[in-house]
């Protein structure tokens, strides 16, 4: 039996994609190339790792236990190879970034100026998407750091919070001269969220005491531009983090209310893998992110 990575990113390719011609050209190489490959490693094994139907694919149990044990195997060698790039030149290369969705379009403007002001050399790449799929990828290796929503209670993450920011409720312009809504009035009334999936819509729920069979749901939206949209046209109200506001509100008609005390907020840090070598330069990358949040130069 001889296992090369190569098969084994193959394999990894396809066990995610389920599908030949998509991995192959996740893979960049041809769809009977790939297939070659993944052929010669069940041989090797011993053990069909894929159930091929027709007009699908699945993991067998053996495939399933082997992606998990593949996947470990696939991290350590990438974490290697982040160890020899860090001795080899210590300062930020190559950065596999994560950002969820409530903060990317507010942050990202000022913190990729930051980063490649402090590393003019980085090669940065960008990954936007909500927090469960940002843990998946971080602990699979696909990413090496991520800003989100904290606290996330992942043993195998590094959490380092970075600054905090309030929530605020919208409501349409018409409520301009009105008196200020309290956290506890937000139960009468009806709140617009994120859609399932968006950390902001449990917290903006655990915030207010909201339960998930509300009688007065309204629609649930995408993204928080959609949902500012729909209370200017005065579908309902909706809460959005503190950095949101200028750019939101400035094409709705909606005016911002903020709470009294106990004022709603949600911590901001970044987190990696504990394992990742990179961890001495990730925590230079916390104190960028943490800079451009706040405006400031790096």
């Amino acid at each position: 039996m001889n296992l090369t990575l190569k098969q084994l990113r193959y394999f990894k390719a396809l066990s995610q994609e389920l599908h030949f011609g998509r991995a192959a050209e996740r893979c960049a190489i041809s769809q009977p190339a790939l297939s070659v490959q993944i052929r010669e490693l069940e041989d090797g094994l011993g053990l069909q790792l894929f159930e091929r139907r027709p007009r699908s694919l699945r993991l067998t149990s053996h495939g399933e236990e082997f992606a998990t044990r593949a996947s470990t195997i696939l991290q350590t060698v990438d974490e290697l190879g982040n160890w020899a790039e860090a001795a080899r030149a210590p300062g930020l290369g190559r950065l596999r970034l994560g950002i969820i969705p409530t903060i990317a379009p507010y942050l990202l403007p000022n913190l990729i100026g930051a980063l490649t002001q402090a590393h003019p050399t980085i090669d940065l790449h960008v990954r936007e998407t909500v927090t469960p799929r940002l843990v998946d990828e971080l602990l699979d290796g696909q990413l090496d750091v991520a800003i989100v929503a904290l606290p996330l209670d992942e043993p195998s993450l590094v959490e380092t919070p970075l600054f905090e920011e309030e929530m605020v409720l919208i409501r349409p312009g018409k409520d301009v001269d009105q008196p200020p809504i309290s956290m506890a009035d937000l139960s009468a009334m009806r709140l617009l969220l994120l859609e399932e999936g968006h950390c902001f819509r449990d917290q903006a729920m655990s915030f207010c005491n909201i339960s998930p069979n509300r009688p007065n749901a309204g629609m649930d939206g995408s993204s928080l531009g959609t949902l500012v949209q729909m209370v200017g046209a005065e579908i309902g109200v909706t809460l959005i983090p503190e950095m949101a506001i200028e750019v939101e509100t400035r094409s709705a008609s909606v005016c911002v209310n903020r709470f009294d005390a106990p004022i709603p907020k949600r911590s901001i840090g970044v987190v990696w893998r504990r394992t990742n070598p990179m961890g001495d330069t990730l925590k230079e990358v916390g104190a960028i992110v943490k800079s451009a949040a706040s405006g400031s130069a790096p």
